[in-house]
């Protein structure tokens, strides 16, 4: 027989979901159900915590104590730099294989570096305004009308200056 369940631990468990709508219960049960907890309960959490990321996969920071769960939107890079470029919320269903190519500032990826910055295992911001702009290339987006590895060569050569903090 399994060990008696402690109500006081606290369990941490990522999940990836759609933002602002409740995940299917099927995928959400194995993660929740041994812990006690209500799968659609918890898909119905998610849903309202991820309210403000329509149709972008997020991951979820899921903990949970005393079989009650709180949720918490962990933003990958991507996710914030699609957000950033503001762009309509769009089916997934029906609209595929999109491209992601608006025009972001700079300031605004100096504010996601900042975001990011905990999470980033670069030793200088500049290093994660780098990664961020790595993030950009692969989105397919621009920065100032300028291809992302332009202004990681800008960085790198010194033209283009990113602040200690």
């Amino acid at each position: 027989m399994p060990p008696k369940f402690d109500p006081n631990a606290i369990t941490i468990v990522y999940l990836r979901a759609v933002g602002g709508e409740v995940g299917a219960t099927a995928t959400l049960a194995p993660k929740v159900g041994p812990l006690g907890l209500s799968p659609k309960k918890v898909g119905d959490d998610i849903a309202k915590a991820t309210g403000d990321w329509k149709g972008l996969k997020i991951t979820c920071k899921l903990t949970i104590k005393n079989r009650q769960a709180t949720v918490e939107v962990v933003p990958s890079a991507s996710a914030l730099l699609i957000k950033a470029l503001k762009e309509p919320p769009r089916d997934r269903k029906k609209v595929k294989n999109i491209k992601h190519n608006g025009d972001v500032t700079f300031d605004e990826i100096l504010s996601i570096a900042r975001v990011m910055r905990a999470r980033s295992m670069a030793r200088y911001l500049s290093g994660t305004v780098k990664e961020m702009l790595g993030t950009a290339q692969s989105v397919g987006c621009t920065i100032d009308g300028q291809h992302p590895h332009d202004v990681i060569d800008a960085i790198n050569n010194g033209e283009m200056e990113v602040p200690d903090s």
